[in-house]
């Protein structure tokens, strides 16, 4: 969008290299760049499993990464990162997971010492069906299953992570799996929106494919705040954000869309003569008007998860 979301994409989501005393690169911070290039979309998908959404994943992982990057200086191991930023986005996970106290938890009740097997046998799909259904586990359940299941770590490794030990990270494993094939198949219900909320986002769509920003600002508070994903976090009314959806380069337009029971906006960018989904856009309302807004714009890996999940 603006130049410094460009210039922000460039060091690697808005993380900018570090200068030791001597003015001389850290190779921990290149390392950690890249890094974090390569583990990124595998992060985000764990978080989101984790949290049980695409966008509180992403949002969850970008507080994971900064956290880590204000603290790279405490890793002596470079060769350690990949497991010690997945140590640090588990956390991040588990502490979003006791904060959201209205989450629906999982059953307990699986007392069995057997071993018992993956839901599924590995193969096309299996991983993703398992990734849509632990979401009915408890955390820790969630996080043994999620990690040896579907990115195939280790027990050494799952237990190092959510600081456990391998026969608890066995038990829990084993638990989780039971709970899994035991869960009954049901059909997916229709998901009930606010229609106060649904009329609010229907009018604001309508004035943001107009460029009628005035019309846009009127609908949202005086202190509303924006976070645009790796690039700006702070009052919409500081920022330049509507002036570079004007300035866009390649034609785009605003419509409605849902995410489970959420409704969410779905940008949609004009490549050749075909409308694309591009990216989403996350608002909370209260009052009768807008007060937050997350846009996503450089998250594509959320739209892909997404269209995984049906």
């Amino acid at each position: 969008m603006n130049q410094q979301i460009r210039s922000s994409r460039d060091t690697a989501q808005g993380m900018r290299p570090r200068l030791d005393p001597e003015g001389l690169f850290d190779l921990r911070y290149a390392a950690f760049l890249e890094t974090v290039s390569h583990l990124r979309v595998r992060l985000h998908r764990y978080c989101a499993r984790m949290t049980g959404s695409a966008l509180d994943g992403e949002d969850v992982m970008q507080e994971a990464l900064f956290e880590a990057y204000r603290k790279i200086e405490l890793l002596d191991d470079t060769l350690a990162l990949r497991p010690w930023l997945f140590r640090i986005a588990h956390n991040r996970c588990i502490d979003f997971i006791r904060g959201r106290r209205a989450r629906q938890r999982a059953e307990a009740g699986y007392a069995g010492d057997d071993i018992v097997l993956p839901v599924e046998p590995a193969g096309q799909g299996a991983g993703r069906a398992i990734e849509r259904l632990v979401v009915h586990l408890p955390p820790k359940e969630r996080a043994c299953v999620l990690l040896k299941d579907v990115f195939d770590h280790s027990l050494e490794e799952i237990a190092e992570l959510v600081g456990s030990t391998t026969g608890g990270v066995k038990s829990a494993l084993n638990r989780g799996r039971a709970k899994l094939a035991a869960l009954p198949v049901q059909p997916v219900a229709a998901p009930a929106h606010d229609p106060d909320l649904a009329r609010l986002l229907g009018r604001y769509v309508e004035l943001f494919n107009a460029r009628d920003w005035d019309g846009v600002r009127a609908l949202t508070s005086a202190d509303a705040r924006l976070r645009v994903s790796d690039c700006y976090n702070g009052l919409l009314s500081d920022s330049p954000y509507f002036v570079e959806y004007e300035r866009a380069e390649l034609p785009w337009r605003m419509g409605q869309g849902a995410i489970g029971a959420e409704i969410v906006l779905v940008v949609d960018r004009l490549y050749g003569d075909v409308w694309r989904p591009a990216h989403l856009v996350r608002t909370h309302a209260a009052g009768g008007v807008i007060d937050r807004i997350a846009d996503y714009y450089a998250c594509p890996w959320i739209l892909e998860m997404v269209f995984e999940d049906g």
